[in-house]
């Protein structure tokens, strides 16, 4: 499918984040994490914290980390690795391209793979 519109660049101030539902090249839905990071760059995430249901779009974003609320996880939004437990499990991180004023991404190409869970 190649690259998906994901919100305009007015929808996020630095230090937000929010949920983009992208559809995958094989139809299916795949919620995202739109972050924009304290310095203005966009970053595209899997929504879900790897440790559990918790929607990552609605977590705290700091620096180049947004932090699960439901149990304090953090993900660097640059790589997916977490870097506060619980959370061990890296989460997909996918290309952000910023054309004009549209934030674009593209979910059939993550930069990462995710491990299974331990």
């Amino acid at each position: 499918m190649s690259e998906q519109l994901a919100c305009m660049v007015a929808d996020l101030k630095p230090g937000s984040a929010m949920l983009a539902e992208l559809t995958l090249e094989n139809g299916a839905d795949v919620p995202v994490a739109i972050v924009r990071a304290d310095d203005g760059d966009f970053y595209a995430i899997d929504d879900m914290c790897t440790h559990g249901e918790v929607s990552l779009s609605d977590g705290d974003v700091e620096g180049c980390f947004v932090e699960c609320w439901g149990h304090g996880s953090r993900f660097d939004v640059r790589t997916g690795e977490p870097d506060e437990l619980p959370a061990i499990t890296p989460v997909k991180t996918y290309p952000v391209r910023v054309d004009g004023e549209r934030v674009l991404v593209d979910v059939d190409a993550p930069k990462n793979s995710q491990k299974e869970n331990a």
